[in-house]
């Protein structure tokens, strides 16, 4: 049973962490443009931030386990194929981007607004508002939605388990469901609310620290 759960744990975290990383990077950048472009942001631009806005909200309402078998060719175009760990990461990180963009979206958006007017007063640039400012001020919401992402990030790569993705799901299904070993099942959920309190308590212990 160990030899069975250890690779699929490892698998899991293997899955989770990087494609939460990339998603974090995309969806930090595509969080700035929104916050710059939209009405009265730094640099308004109606038409840009309404396509992206547009593009969030759709890549959002797909179903993880669709989009996963829709990015199928996109997956094998990237890592040359379409099922396994590594090709999970790609549809992981589609679906987390938008998610975690989103939620950084809402956490700049809380910027005390006088705070921006007062940079802007002593001639800090929009880079230095953003970066300096904005994501200082904003630090402990991005972490709260980090932590979010990634533990949604991990249900979401128990489902990869049923197309092939690897990891805890697909043991749970091979298994636990198609060779009723009900007690292999048992230990997948155990280990996942494990994983799950284990981020989240990291997560709330950041948001602490940098709350201060």
């Amino acid at each position: 049973m160990i030899d069975i759960l250890l690779p699929a744990i490892w698998e899991t975290l293997y899955m989770s962490l990087v494609s939460t990383f990339i998603a974090v990077v995309i969806g930090f950048f595509t969080a700035i443009i929104l916050i710059m472009t939209q009405k009265d942001g730094l640099t308004p631009n109606i038409k840009l931030y309404r396509v992206l806005d547009v593009l969030i909200n759709t890549l959002r309402s797909f179903p993880f386990i669709i989009l996963m078998i829709v990015l199928f060719p996109v997956t094998k175009m990237i890592v040359g194929k379409s099922i396994g760990t590594t090709a999970a990461i790609v549809p992981l990180t589609i679906g987390a981007a938008p998610f975690i963009a989103r939620l950084i979206e809402s956490a700049l958006k809380e910027v005390d607004a006088g705070v921006i007017e007062a940079a802007k007063s002593f001639g800090a640039g929009n880079f230095q508002i953003v970066f300096k400012i904005m994501f200082i001020e904003a630090l402990p919401g991005i972490i709260s939605a980090i932590t979010l992402t990634l533990i949604t990030v991990i249900g979401f790569s128990a489902m990869a388990g049923a197309v092939g993705g690897g990891g805890l799901g697909d043991v749970a299904i091979k298994f636990g469901y198609y060779r009723f070993q009900t007690d292999i099942m048992l230990y997948t959920v155990l280990i996942l609310i494990v994983l799950v309190q284990f981020f989240q308590s990291l997560g709330d212990y950041l948001y602490k620290i940098t709350k201060k």
